[in-house]
């Protein structure tokens, strides 16, 4: 943080706004700045991540709940106003902003803990604007209360990839010293890694790109090769990052007797047929992630310091939203891709 005393805020700001019509056309414009209204807060943002599920509401995978939008959900800032129904977070407050934006909290997925699963839930970047601007409007119970003292660009990063490979690495129910799968070495994957390591797992890493390869060594990864590899020995449990449905069937044959995988992404292209006695016999599990619940984030914030989770970041200037978005639909980004002002 900077020290210094919260401003209030101008009446217009800059922010980066899509139609659904590719990353490639994202356009900085000036707009109003947001109020904050009832339980919200205002938040000047200090950091934002750019995450796959970006590219997936930009490119119009995952169709506009509104347009034009400003995208981004792993925003790190400090509260600069507050709704008039607003509690637990006051001027000053330094946090976090995530994927999920609000629920209903009355439902009975809610009712019973599994707030991820309701279907009035909303969230950032996609039902409401997000993080590619200079101030976001959210709700306050959905934001994380961060030590004063927090590094923006590293804890960006934490706040969808961080959190999501989290509960993914809940689903696959890795056994205590199993070996682990990961298909795909992004942003996610890499924070998941450090997690399942300093837990003791051995980690394998499946994928396409040289350099995630040669950082998944660098990381503490017992093998790193190509994503349709065989990996070296029969895995516990795998997570399937990368939005390619192809690799479901190759993981499952990379999965030993009991062994679960997890999918990890909001979009997934479509999974080939799968052989029961090749991919799923043998009490082999495949299941889903959706979402995350707040839980899961609290839980990830207080373990990755503790942990020594770092993530590794490539920094784009505000200004260069849009290169940042093409260059990790390519491929160009080793580890995470974080704006800053």
């Amino acid at each position: 943080m900077d020290g210094s005393a919260p401003t209030r805020a101008p009446a217009r700001m800059r922010a980066w706004r899509t139609r659904g019509d590719g990353h490639e056309q994202l356009r900085l414009e000036e707009v109003p700045t947001p109020l904050p209204r009832g339980d919200e807060v205002l938040v000047r943002v200090r950091a934002c991540g750019v995450c796959r599920t970006d590219l997936h509401v930009t490119d119009g995978d995952l169709p506009l709940r509104r347009t034009p939008l400003v995208p981004g959900h792993e925003a790190v800032g400090d509260v600069v106003a507050v709704g008039p129904g607003a509690t637990g977070r006051a001027l000053g407050d330094r946090v976090g902003v995530a994927w999920l934006g609000r629920t209903c909290g009355s439902c009975r997925w809610c009712r019973r803990g599994a707030e991820n699963l309701c279907r009035g839930s909303r969230y950032t970047g996609w039902d409401e604007d997000g993080g590619y601007a200079e101030y976001v409007a959210v709700a306050a119970p959905y934001t994380y209360l961060l030590p004063p003292a927090t590094d923006p660009v590293q804890t960006a990063p934490l706040l969808c990839a961080g959190i999501i490979g989290y509960r993914a690495l809940r689903r696959a129910h890795v056994p205590p010293g199993g070996r682990l799968g990961l298909y795909g070495f992004g942003a996610s994957a890499h924070l998941t890694a450090q997690v399942a390591l300093a837990q003791g797992v051995e980690v394998h890493v499946l994928t396409r790109d040289p350099d995630a390869q040669r950082l998944a060594l660098d990381l503490g990864a017992t093998s790193a090769g190509g994503a349709a590899d065989q990996p070296p020995v029969p895995l516990d449990a795998a997570i399937l990052f990368a939005p390619a449905g192809e690799l479901v069937p190759v993981a499952l044959a990379a999965l030993d007797q009991g062994g679960t995988l997890a999918l990890a992404g909001i979009h997934l292209s479509d999974v080939p047929p799968l052989d029961h006695q090749r991919h799923l016999f043998r009490e082999r599990t495949l299941t889903s992630v959706t979402s995350n619940t707040r839980a899961d984030g609290e839980e990830l914030l207080t373990l990755a310091p503790r942990l020594g989770v770092r993530a590794t970041v490539t920094r784009y200037p505000f200004e260069r939203a849009s290169q940042a978005l093409t260059d990790l639909a390519h491929d160009r980004v080793s580890g995470a891709a974080v704006l800053v002002p």
